[in-house]
């Protein structure tokens, strides 16, 4: 029957074809096949992205810096999980947010998943594309215009999604690059093998305790007065330590960086690789010479020598993962910045407090030992904290007829330059340190953390004195490398020879007071830190197994006036010795060479006993907000003043900064990088803050007496 009340099925009706000219829908993406399949997929292109915008860029960074490890107190543990992290929490975090957004149904699915591989693509040609000029919008622009091509190819051409999930296999190779090859893997691949140490020296039937301080980017010359002596006023504690021991007045490092400073300090031998600071590529150093004899407590900071058989390496003052997966994000974050970072690497071993590492409520039940400044004992360095904790519950001698041998690395006075000598810290700013004003501000920030390591010194003093290993223990302070601040060169680690700076960067101080010394002498001699291992070796009684390029100085004395330095570790410089030490003695006042501070006499005074002179507002403050809320006892003021000036104003005005109605410093104003003017000054005495609200104020001071308000 045809009158359509049939119940049969009627045979289905073609699709008519569409207009030639109509155009093709976009394809799909992964959408054929079972679910699973389809999310298996996606998983896969996201873990190749994340491997070329994360774990490359990221490790292809700290594999080359195995200090980044030490430093923070990673072993083998640590840095397979820190890279299982990296490797496995990106994709994974991504991939279950889209699941989580895919509930809301297939199409909010899909475009989770195409925004994630655009994001990720846009983030890889940032950072590519800072191998170029570009910087800030223009490189933003160049990557967004590349990444829509990439994703068009990635939506039509089913060749390009094939390639990105075979190069899901990126993330694995970089990670046994890393594992393998770079300089970090000495670190990740250590091994527990002991190591035969050294033998006690004939007739030796006791080895003293031994305490070994060496402190970071402390240049000779910073201590020196006029005399040539160590300046008491400044450093009462460095000139109380020459008292009782000897001063190798000339006294020069091997390198000036410290992951080759060090192990040649440690080994005795010449810097001659570029391999990891770490007892799995120096097998034969300081502690596995003593281990079977000392009680080795070892607070290193960017090289490992102490191998864990030996020494204890964990501690609160590295942090762990925790604190190197902050530093690791931190980095991420300004590779895909796409302008540069304002930050100096220097930054990234910057000593933490008792504060940071441990709050400031644990930090104020800490008791043993009180070492606290003006009650400021939470912003002591974490290291030298428990540095110190060892050295008061340290008895000698003990049951075990073992002397201990206390070793501390301390990142101090190294920048960043943060504290006062009171132990009271401002926040950190980048600024330049070379040039005629920053070379001086820089300077002045130096000193004044110089002195507060003088504090610490007194306090190693003081605690050794008190437990009474004092008179009998063999005592080393002195430095890897020094700092050269002198304009030109300002802050450069490979100086020639014969640059002028070599004097600031070169001569470091070194003292050791012998087991029972009460006498201090001055120790002219060609003292090179090759020498330190085998000086200690004597001193405590233990022959050295393996074969040295120092000497011992308690058995001999170096004949020659030449200076090895290397600049580099493929060129060996050598320095005139006795120029050099004659230039720091003639005239110690002469480095660095950066000009005097302006107007010093006005520093102190109050503004009301000077004439003033309104004007119209041309310096504005830097975040004013800072000085609205000081806590001084949180141990932290906004010390380091910041303004903005108008452009009429000239280049080197003298800028007197007044805080609560007193001149604080005296600033010039200068040209920054942008070509803007600018007044950097910092406050000379934190103690003229208050709690609460502080007012700050700038004048002209064109004529060196008349303040202009400005």
């Amino acid at each position: 029957m045809s009158d359509g009340s049939t119940t049969g099925i009627r045979p289905p009706v073609p699709p008519e074809p569409e207009p030639a000219s109509a155009a093709p829908a976009a394809p799909a993406v992964a959408t054929g096949g079972p679910r699973w399949r389809r999310e298996l997929w996606w998983l896969v292109e996201l873990f190749a992205l994340c491997g070329f915008a994360i774990v490359q860029p990221v490790l292809d960074i700290v594999g080359r810096s195995p200090d980044f490890f030490i430093f923070h107190g990673l072993g083998t543990p640590q840095i397979v999980a820190l890279l299982a992290i990296m490797v496995l929490v990106p994709p994974l975090g991504l991939w279950a947010v889209g699941l989580l957004v895919g509930l809301a149904g297939h199409q909010a699915r899909r475009w989770t998943h195409l925004v994630t591989v655009a994001v990720l693509v846009l983030l890889f040609l940032i950072q590519l594309g800072k191998q170029t000029p570009l910087r800030g919008v223009l490189l933003v622009v160049a990557a967004m215009a590349v990444a829509v091509g990439a994703m068009v190819a990635y939506l039509r051409l089913s060749v390009t999604r094939q390639a990105l999930r075979v190069a899901a296999v990126g993330p694995l190779v970089f990670v046994l690059l890393f594992s393998f090859a770079s300089p970090a893997s000495a670190v990740l691949l250590a091994n527990d093998r002991a190591h035969a140490g050294g033998a006690p020296v004939a007739g030796a039937t006791t080895h003293p305790p031994a305490v070994v301080i060496i402190l970071d980017e402390l240049a000779l010359v910073s201590l020196l007065d006029a005399d040539g002596g160590v300046d008491r006023e400044r450093f009462p504690n460095f000139a109380r330590l020459a008292e009782d021991s000897t001063w190798y007045r000339n006294a020069t490092t091997t390198s000036g960086w410290t992951p080759y400073a060090v192990p040649s300090m440690l080994t005795g031998r010449w810097p001659a690789e570029h391999v990891a600071p770490h007892y799995a590529v120096y097998e034969d150093n300081l502690f596995t010479l003593l281990g079977e004899h000392y009680r080795i407590t070892a607070h290193e900071s960017i090289a490992q020598l102490c191998p864990p058989w030996y020494c204890d390496t964990t501690g609160r003052s590295r942090g762990g993962l925790p604190v190197a997966l902050e530093e690791t994000a931190v980095l991420w974050t300004e590779l895909i910045s796409p302008v540069d970072r304002q930050r100096t690497t220097y930054d990234d071993f910057a000593e933490p407090t008792v504060a940071e590492r441990l709050g400031e409520a644990a930090a104020a039940r800490e008791q043993p030992p009180d070492f606290r400044f003006s009650q400021l004992g939470v912003n002591q360095p974490m290291r030298f904290h428990d540095f110190l904790t060892g050295l008061a519950e340290q008895s000698w001698p003990d049951e075990e007829e073992r002397p201990p041998l206390h070793f501390l690395h301390l990142l101090m006075p190294h920048t960043p330059w943060t504290y006062y000598p009171d132990g009271m810290r401002y926040p950190n700013v980048s600024l330049p340190v070379d040039g005629q004003w920053w070379g001086r501000l820089a300077h002045q920030r130096y000193e004044l953390q110089l002195r507060y390591t003088d504090q610490l010194i007194g306090q190693v003093l003081d605690t050794m004195q008190q437990t009474g290993i004092y008179d009998d223990a063999l005592l080393v302070v002195t430095s890897d490398h020094g700092v050269t601040l002198s304009p030109g060169k300002a802050g450069i680690r490979e100086l020639e020879p014969d640059q002028p700076g070599i004097v600031e960067l070169a001569w470091v101080p070194l003292f050791i007071k012998e087991p029972g010394q009460t006498t201090g002498r001055v120790e002219d001699g060609n003292w090179q830190h090759v020498d330190l291992l085998p000086t200690i070796a004597d001193h405590l009684g233990v022959e050295v197994p393996w074969e040295v390029d120092g000497i011992s100085w308690r058995s001999e004395e170096r004949t020659t006036d030449e200076k090895h330095f290397y600049p580099t570790l493929d060129q060996r410089g050598v320095i005139d010795g006795p120029d050099g030490l004659g230039r720091l003695l003639a005239d110690p006042a002469a480095y660095p060479l950066v000009p005097p501070a302006p107007l010093p006499e006005l520093v102190g005074t109050l503004v009301a006993d000077h004439p003033v002179q309104d004007g119209p507002r041309r310096i504005n403050l830097a975040e004013p907000e800072a000085y609205e809320a000081v806590e001084l006892t949180s141990g932290t003021v906004p010390a380091l003043v910041q303004a903005h000036v108008a452009a009429d104003v000239p280049e080197g005005t003298p800028v007197a900064v007044a805080l609560n109605g007193r001149i604080a410093t005296v600033a010039p104003v200068v040209t920054t990088g942008d070509g803007t003017r600018a007044v950097v000054g910092l406050v000379a005495d934190p103690t003229w803050f208050v709690d609460g609200a502080n007012q700050v104020e700038f004048f002209l001071v064109p004529d060196g007496r008349t303040l202009h308000r400005a």
